[in-house]
């Protein structure tokens, strides 16, 4: 089967589709699926540079792809959630291979796809909309945070433009950081006040309870500007000992305690015997669940949710869909297609 790989690292040169064997049958609580789109996230370009320990780790090619949309075409001997013909959306682990013509998948990490959208387009939702529900509702405690104020760092990328939409669900006042030609994109997410990326974010002021920031950007300096008193601020990005010690230490609790329904009240996150109004800096590690999943296509299907797709290339224009994503100009999501 064709199947995007990464031979080496440092540029997008290093990405072929190679000819490669099928997956084994699924066993137990696996699915396997006939992939018919994978989007493009920055987890890949980090495999496909060598940037991130899972790269450096392995040798030889590297599988890319970790969210899919297809067609389930054989199941394990334990799962009861899914059959032959049901069309999912999920979300791979750290190995990989949801860009490949065949993926085994935990059925515990999919989801029935959307109804309404196509399938270019219910590939862009799991990693990046999971991304941002469990940045927000759960490291965040946002459903906790009555008319709060949210500013989303990176709020025309993919993670970011899942974020302003999720917040603003959510009842928040929703600041977008992007630079003035994708502020029309931003404001149609449903941001309020949009703030060019070129502009002194620190000058905002600490007005915001809650900062995603989701190309872990923002220095520990700058979010101590940016916080209210117990004000949380979530980035993708692992932060190093010192930035968490700034801003208070021991916070580097799992993202997926306590995330409940969109809106509804969660306890906010707490360090035991540390100070209610201590603001916190923490990362997001997206956790693959089906029932964050559902939650997910739930309100797509519902039209609150939309999944914003910047481009849709073939799989053999992985170097160009990398390409895209990187540009500095792309609005949500870049997807491959089958």
């Amino acid at each position: 089967m064709r199947a995007v790989r990464a031979h080496g690292s440092g540029s997008a040169a290093s990405l072929r589709v190679d000819d490669v064997p099928e997956p084994r049958d699924p066993r137990g609580e696996e699915i396997l699926v006939a992939v018919a789109a994978s989007s493009v996230n920055g987890t890949d370009v980090g495999v496909s540079r060598g940037e991130l320990p899972l790269s450096v780790l392995r040798r030889g090619p590297r599988s890319l792809g970790f969210d899919l949309a297809g067609e389930v075409v054989a199941v394990g001997e334990s799962v009861t959630a899914f059959e032959v013909g049901d069309a999912v959306v999920a979300l791979l682990g750290h190995g990989g291979g949801a860009q490949a013509e065949l993926a085994l998948v935990d059925s515990a990490s999919a989801a029935l796809a959307p109804d309404t959208t196509a399938w270019s387009t219910a590939a862009g939702l799991p990693l990046a909309g999971l991304t941002a529900l469990q940045a927000l509702h759960g490291r965040a405690a946002l459903g906790s945070r009555q008319g709060a104020e949210v500013l989303v760092v990176g709020a025309a990328g993919g993670v970011g433009s899942f974020g302003v939409q999720l917040a603003a669900l959510a009842g928040a006042h929703v600041t977008a950081v992007a630079d003035a030609a994708r502020s029309d994109h931003v404001r149609g997410l449903g941001a309020h006040e949009v703030v060019d990326r070129s502009q002194r974010i620190g000058s905002l002021g600490a007005r915001f309870d809650v900062v995603l920031d989701a190309p872990g950007a923002l220095t520990a300096e700058v979010v101590r500007s940016l916080l209210r008193p117990g004000g949380t601020a979530v980035t993708t990005r692992p932060q190093p000992a010192t930035l968490l010690s700034s801003v208070g230490a021991g916070l580097m609790k799992d993202v997926m305690g306590g995330l409940g329904a969109l809106g509804a009240p969660v306890a906010a996150p707490q360090e035991a015997g540390s100070a209610a109004d201590r603001p916190s800096h923490a990362s997001v590690m997206v956790k693959a669940r089906t029932r964050d999943l559902d939650r997910l296509v739930r309100l797509v299907d519902d039209g609150r949710l939309r999944v914003p797709v910047d481009d849709v290339l073939p799989l053999e224009e992985v170097a160009a869909a990398h390409a895209r994503l990187t540009s500095g100009d792309v609005r949500g999501k870049v997807v491959l297609t089958l």
